[in-house]
């Protein structure tokens, strides 16, 4: 299979200063006063988003409405930091210890680039508690890995897709050619295939890297989607954070059915003006996510090791907020049967194309 890729990347640059530890009189590090100042200060959780972010209206902004409901909940003053311009792992390792070191527990990379910062802030500060996103590769007793099985809210996107379209023909955009969007291709391939196997599958990335703008331009997918539409798709699906505003966009100027990512597109303010083709969203609670982490640490029983979201756990699924979702004949109950049959084991969803 093909896959065309284009790039840049553009989001805030946020200054972060570098931290040094330094021992303390009693033998201690600074590291550790910081798990005793989260605890004395209850400032709450901290999440560093991932490109593109907030106001993506997709990945990031889930993690932060996580955020928000521990917040109101716990009357929590947390905070959230953008990610730089080209930063580097040291500026990721900085930015995370920064936070903890001004109290901040648990502290939050969303995505799986933070990975090596999670891994190097854990180590300096072991009383903090760490969580990332999408990622299940750090093992370390202060650190939660969150990771969902996209794959499966996937397959109901390929089952919709497939009941929806009338040309036979629907699109895929991921926005970068990684594992973690392999997965969402995988699924959403299986889906359509398992429900009607004559219906195309046309599949497109945007980028190779991150850094090259694969999540955070709306433009590149807006040019990608354009490109499946004139070869006959009436129905695209994004996983693609910020950049699949773009594929809303092209979708919805030519009439045709878009499937959103992570949160569910069809309610959210700026892509209004295209709520109307916006057939369902392929969701992954990450709010939920953030949200259990920040309880679990406030309980006193921070969670450890991966923690996954999976269909039967509710973490991922589809929407049906759109009225028009239900009005597709055949559509809703397909749906339903494919998700119970992945539920209850009948179906194995792949996890690479």
């Amino acid at each position: 299979m093909r896959r065309s890729r284009t790039s840049r990347l553009t989001h805030i640059a946020v200054a972060v200063t570098g931290l040094a530890l330094a021992a303390t009189a009693c033998g201690g590090t600074s590291a550790d006063k910081a798990g005793d100042e989260a605890k004395a200060k209850n400032l709450g959780l901290a999440i560093s988003y991932d490109v593109g972010g907030r106001g993506d209206q997709s990945f990031n902004d889930a993690a932060y409405s996580g955020m928000v409901k521990a917040d109101k909940e716990f009357g929590y003053k947390s905070a959230d930091q953008e990610p730089s311009d080209g930063e580097s792992d040291a500026d990721k390792i900085a930015r995370l210890g920064a936070l903890a070191k001004k109290g901040y527990n648990p502290v939050v990379g969303v995505g799986f680039a933070y990975a090596p910062a999670v891994k190097a802030a854990a180590a300096k500060y072991p009383k903090t508690t760490f969580g990332i996103i999408d990622d299940s590769t750090v093992q370390a007793k202060n650190v939660a890995d969150l990771v969902f099985s996209e794959e499966q809210g996937s397959y109901l996107a390929g089952v919709a897709a497939a009941k929806a379209t009338k040309a036979d023909t629907v699109g895929f955009v991921g926005g970068v050619d990684v594992p973690l969007i392999h997965k969402f291709e995988a699924g959403f391939v299986q889906g359509v295939k398992d429900t009607n196997p004559k219906v195309k599958v046309l599949t497109q990335y945007l980028t190779e890297t991150a850094q090259e703008g694969g999540f955070s331009s709306p433009d590149k997918g807006k040019t990608a989607a354009q490109a499946q539409l004139e070869k006959g798709a009436d129905v695209i699906y994004h996983a693609a954070g910020l950049s699949g505003q773009g594929v809303i966009e092209a979708a919805a100027a030519q009439k045709k059915w878009a499937i959103g990512v992570d949160s569910d597109q069809y309610e959210q303010k700026p892509l209004a003006a295209y709520k109307d083709y916006i057939l369902t969203s392929a969701t992954k609670d990450v709010g939920r996510a953030v949200y259990e982490l920040a309880k679990s640490v406030k309980d006193g029983k921070p969670l450890s090791g991966e923690t996954r979201f999976d269909l039967k756990a509710g973490g991922v699924g589809i929407t049906e907020t759109n009225p028009k979702y239900k009005e597709i004949p055949g559509l809703a109950d397909a749906v339903a049967k494919a998700k119970q049959d992945i539920i209850d084991g009948k179906v194995t969803v792949a996890t690479k194309p």
